[in-house]
């Protein structure tokens, strides 16, 4: 089985616990307004034209963006990096993208990790069938849910989709006792507001379990060197990254209520 993936990253601590390996799977539903992995966005296999300087001469060469896997030949990959995740309590990740969007691949991959004693983690928006997350949980030791917004109409307008079934596996995935840490992007103007802070912490409270905890993470600007990269418009460009700083009283607001509570994963 092949799985189609723009990104391995090794040596990753913000990815859930101890030194993980994170593998980047292509293809998401959303069209986040602020995505860090835009390039990750399109299912396929994707060609772009990449500048390439040389001394005082410039040229122009086709960059591939996507390369495929058999399940074999990437847990190569994995078990390069076992020693360091067994040292620290770490494992690896599945992020992308959106990793749900290759189901099949993921779920062979978390059983082939798994029977090879690597803690598991995925990185999701949680935009799938339930049918799809159960089979993909039972083989998942944590979950990195991303809450983007809470109020439908917000969702739409800045990621493109609803996010009703999102907050249904949520709740879904806690009422049956799984491991889930909730991720908030905070974007100013448009995730990071008073209102869907407001929102986010009433929907938390509300939750059938507690997840093990919530991150923070503050909007940076080094994705925008990707979307000139890849050619891609980028609506924020004028956006300065937040300072981790300045959460500090929105961590405490968190904390008070009862979560765990981090800045950045």
């Amino acid at each position: 089985m092949k799985g189609l993936i723009f990104d391995i990253k090794r040596f990753a601590v913000h990815d859930g616990p101890g030194i993980r390996v994170t593998v980047f799977l292509k293809g998401c539903p959303l069209h986040c307004t602020w995505c860090h992995n835009p390039e990750g966005i399109c299912p396929d296999m994707v060609k772009v034209p990449k500048t390439v300087r040389m001394g005082d001469k410039t040229f122009t060469e086709t960059e591939t963006v996507g390369q495929l896997y058999e399940t074999a030949e990437l847990m190569e990959e994995l078990k390069k990096e076992q020693i360091f995740m067994e040292e620290s309590g770490g494992g690896v990740t599945f992020s992308g993208g959106e990793p749900l969007m290759q189901a099949d691949f993921l779920l062979e991959m978390l059983k082939i990790c798994k029977a090879a004693g690597m803690h598991t983690a995925v990185d999701t928006t949680g935009l799938a069938s339930w049918k799809t997350l159960k089979e993909v949980a039972a083989f998942t030791d944590l979950f990195l849910y991303d809450l983007k917004i809470v109020d439908e109409a917000y969702h739409r307008k800045y990621t493109g989709v609803s996010n009703k079934l999102i907050l249904e596996n949520l709740k879904r995935l806690l009422a049956e006792g799984y491991q889930l840490r909730v991720r908030l992007p905070l974007i100013p103007d448009m995730t990071y507001t008073e209102q869907n802070m407001a929102n986010t912490l009433k929907l938390l409270e509300e939750l059938p379990k507690k997840p093990v905890g919530v991150d923070l993470l503050p909007f940076h600007s080094t994705a925008a060197h990707k979307y000139k990269r890849f050619h891609l418009v980028n609506e924020l460009q004028s956006v300065k990254s937040m300072d981790k700083h300045s959460l500090k009283g929105l961590k405490e607001r968190f904390e008070l209520a009862g979560f765990k509570t981090t800045i950045g994963g």
